[in-house]
């Protein structure tokens, strides 16, 4: 049943309300409600927040900003899940004072409202000020300003209580370090720079650039059968390298790329350097990964007996295999959302604690839900992006259930009219409480819009866009040296991509 105080449109809130908002450590939340009641009596409102590992409530008072909007600001020190929660009452004390002065000012009689105001200090054992209020032969300005000298004011909002309290519902927030909120991506091969080593050497020209973030594509063994060829030919060349995202072995190194110690030298000196390495996460398997042969029922079978191959038509991905999430079997399902776990753990044991997680909207909510919660168990501080380019109601849900950041739309956004629009989206819309965007102009997938044959103008434009846009945006290699030869009119791929070859750059 409805109550004669109202609080409702919370926010930062998901949707559902089950979910919990975003916020980053050290970093002020805006915490916005509707609070209103009938009448005109003056309300207290207030948020009530806490960590839920530490349960140290403690409560803010929110002002009135416009049309019965609340506003208060909270601002987390801790990472984790926390609680927020908004109260609310009528502010006898200031309700009495407007009143009170009102009357006075226009010259009205004001015997009865010194009376209430004594009464009420008396329970609040202010007893000078009451007895003051209370004497009839003190002239009616002395009495008035006894009750609303310096100090009374501060005395009851220190000391309040209310006879009508309302509470909302108690909403979560998740609070991750400041990295899932703001940074800047770069994005290369290190087949590209021969590997683990000259990768490393490269490090020192991307941290001059001023980026946070190295983002590696999969580092792992590459498949063999069906390996692609240059352009995406589905005939490989004998010295063709074929896609990194037709992964032979997830919790294993490219052996052209060198050993697990060549790798945590390029992390530690990533890191020495105040940068962070971030790894592909592609749950897929090329054709001769270990486990379709160990784990065939992990797999999409056709009613003639062969394996389903990855599509988005009418692109085809006759090189990858996606796993089936959701296999018959309880078991399966158990063992592989396990398998898939223990890969991220594997590698956070390698200094690695922020993914880039490759189509994660083609599989099911219900397994990211666990995954990210089960990891964040561990480290609260690890960091998923969503590359999802995708409906944007599954974009939002991916969010909701844990993605830290999310690939946007923006890189189709050409127009003033709808970058103005989509920057205030993003920026401002319901769920940008929630979900996170990451802004790229470009990727070894996408040469889209200006860039398609753009001059230098185009590149600075979009960079630009990107970075002031967002707090985090990211850009892949070759961005700088204005690489623009799209595969065709029809296709916004790159002619000679580097997922099927590799590239040798002049970098001077």
């Amino acid at each position: 049943m409805i109550g004669r105080l109202i609080i409702g449109d919370i926010r930062p809130s998901t949707p559902d309300f089950e979910h919990p908002a975003k916020a980053t450590v050290g970093s002020q939340v805006s915490v916005r409600a509707d609070v209103f009641k009938d009448g005109h009596e003056k309300l207290a409102v207030f948020v009530k927040w806490c960590s839920d590992a530490e349960g140290d409530w403690r409560s803010v008072r929110m002002t009135p900003v416009a049309n019965d909007r609340w506003e208060g600001f909270i601002c987390p020190q801790t990472l984790g899940l926390h609680s927020f929660e908004i109260i609310a009452g009528t502010d006898r004390y200031a309700t009495w004072r407007n009143e009170v002065l009102i009357k006075y000012e226009a010259g009205q009689n004001i015997d009865v409202e010194l009376i209430e105001g004594s009464l009420m200090l008396g329970e609040a054992c202010l007893w000078d000020a009451s007895a003051t209020m209370a004497d009839a032969a003190e002239p009616v300005k002395t009495r008035l300003e006894s009750g609303i000298r310096a100090g009374i004011a501060e005395f009851f909002e220190s000391h309040m209580s209310f006879d009508d309290e309302t509470s909302s519902t108690q909403l979560k927030l998740w609070v991750d370090r400041p990295a899932a909120s703001y940074g800047a991506w770069y994005e290369f091969f290190p087949r590209s720079e021969g590997g683990f080593g000259g990768a490393t050497l490269r490090l020192d020209a991307i941290a001059k650039m001023g980026f946070d973030i190295v983002y590696l594509p999969p580092i792992h063994p590459i498949g063999k059968v069906e390996r692609k060829g240059r352009n995406n030919t589905i005939i490989a060349g004998p010295d063709d390298p074929g896609s990194p995202w037709a992964i032979a072995g997830h919790t294993d190194i490219h052996a052209d790329l060198g050993t697990f110690d060549d790798f945590d030298r390029f992390v530690e000196r990533a890191n020495d350097l105040g940068m962070e390495i971030a790894l592909d996460y592609a749950l897929q398997c090329a054709a001769d990964h270990p486990w379709l042969v160990s784990h065939p029922d992990w797999f999409h079978h056709r009613p003639d007996g062969t394996i389903k191959f990855a599509e988005n038509p009418p692109k085809k991905y006759q090189d990858i295999y996606p796993i089936n999430f959701w296999p018959p079997s309880n078991d399966a399902r158990i063992e592989l959302w396990a398998e898939c776990k223990q890969i991220l753990e594997f590698w956070m044991s390698h200094g690695v604690r922020i993914f880039r997680v490759d189509n994660p909207h083609t599989k099911p909510l219900a397994f990211w839900e666990w995954l990210i919660a089960e990891i964040h168990a561990i480290d609260p501080g690890v960091i998923f992006l969503a590359e999802a380019f995708t409906r944007p109601k599954m974009m939002a849900q991916l969010a909701q259930v844990g993605f830290s950041q999310s690939y946007t739309y923006f890189t189709w956004r050409t127009k003033k009219k709808h970058i103005t629009s989509y920057f205030d989206e993003v920026a401002r819309g319901r769920a940008s409480d929630y979900m996170r965007p990451n802004f790229w102009p470009n990727t070894p997938d996408i040469l889209s819009g200006p860039l398609r044959n753009g001059g230098p103008g185009a590149f600075k434009q979009r960079l630009v866009l990107a970075a002031t846009g967002s707090s985090a945006y990211g850009i892949y290699s070759g961005y700088e040296l204005c690489e623009n030869e799209p595969a065709s009119d029809d296709n916004e791929e790159y002619l000679h991509s580097e997922k099927y070859e590799i590239k040798h750059r002049d970098w001077d």
